[in-house]
Order: C-alpha cells, then structure tokens, then sequence
C-alpha cells in the first residue's frame, strides 16, 4: 500500500539539520528539554511539555496535529515531581491524543484520540486503537493490540510488527514533501 504525498507549505515547518520537520503552529515549552533525535515530524498545534521534565523523542517518529506530549508526575507529601517522557524509534501518533506516558517503546502506533495515563509504560510493538483510554501506571507489553475505555487486550500482533511500523514511519517522512512554491 503505497502513501499518498501529504503536502505542507514550506514556511509552515522548521527543518533542522537531522532531518527534524516541526511546525511552526506547534508550541514546545521548555524547548532546551526537548530532544528529537532525528527526521521526525511534528505536526501544527501539538504541545510538547519540555518545561516540566525532558521529553525524549527517537528517530522516524510521526507526532500528528493536536496532540500533546507531557510529561508524567507523582504527588509526593512534599509536592509534585514531574518524570522524563521517553518515545522510542519509529512511533505514530494520530491527531488529538494526550500522551502522558513515562515511557512509549518503539514500533508503537497509537491511534486517534487516545489518552495514555500518567507514568504508563508502553513496550515495543504494541497498538493503541482509536479512542482508547489508558488508566495510570498501566504497562501494555509488546505485540498487544489495545482498544477500549479503559484499555484492554483485545488481540496480538505479527512478529512484523516492527518491520510494518518501520516502513510506515519511513514512508510518512518520504511522503511528507514542501508544496510547490506558486511563481
């Protein structure tokens, strides 16, 4: 299945010299705490919280517009301590989805509109269906396929999971292409 060309104007995104494409309609607090470790896209209006922890983003990853990427925190009696977010490699997120997530593996698709629970933990290879809500502190392990409010199992997958979501990621960045400039 081949990707259609997704076009978007040129000065619209910041490309960086790994290969980073970032909206300029996205908003990244705390800037110095985010890494994007190389040719991933970050669509228009995401949020990236880097003020309050670091945010640690792998490479070919695929943010989609509206989504919000934040760190996780636990109460203590003294206050609140806020934790690293860490994204793997090769990882899609659909529009609209709140990550809160202490650690996403890589190889994870996770669809639209989710919600991922503070301090969740997500292993490689696993899918996130539309709509899916993750409790707190919940682990899905790798190869499960997630659907449901709140979240739960509702199959395996394919010991390609990885090669699926590696080509996915790849074809996304290759089809991601500036729109011709009108003269």
């Amino acid at each position: 299945m081949e990707l259609q060309n997704e076009e978007y104007v040129k000065l619209e995104y910041i490309e960086t010299a790994s290969g980073n494409k970032v909206s300029r309609q996205s908003v990244l607090c705390g800037s110095q705490n985010i890494v994007l470790n190389g040719k991933t896209i970050l669509q228009s209006e995401c949020i990236v919280r880097g003020d309050l922890a670091n945010v640690r983003v792998g490479r070919q990853c695929v943010i989609k517009k509206r989504t919000v990427l934040r760190p996780p925190f636990k109460k203590f009696s003294k206050g609140v301590a806020f934790f690293p977010l860490v994204i793997g490699d090769n990882v899609m997120i659909e529009e609209d989805s709140i990550i809160n997530a202490a650690n996403i593996g890589s190889y994870v698709h996770i669809g639209k509109d989710c919600v991922i629970g503070r301090r969740s933990t997500l292993k490689d290879c696993c899918k996130i269906d539309d709509g899916t809500v993750l409790p707190p502190e919940t682990v899905v392990p790798p190869f499960a396929h997630i659907a449901g409010n709140p979240g739960r199992q509702i199959g395996e997958l394919p010991e390609s999971t990885q090669d699926i979501m590696t080509d996915m990621t790849r074809s996304f960045y290759q089809h991601f292409i500036p729109a011709p400039t009108k003269k």
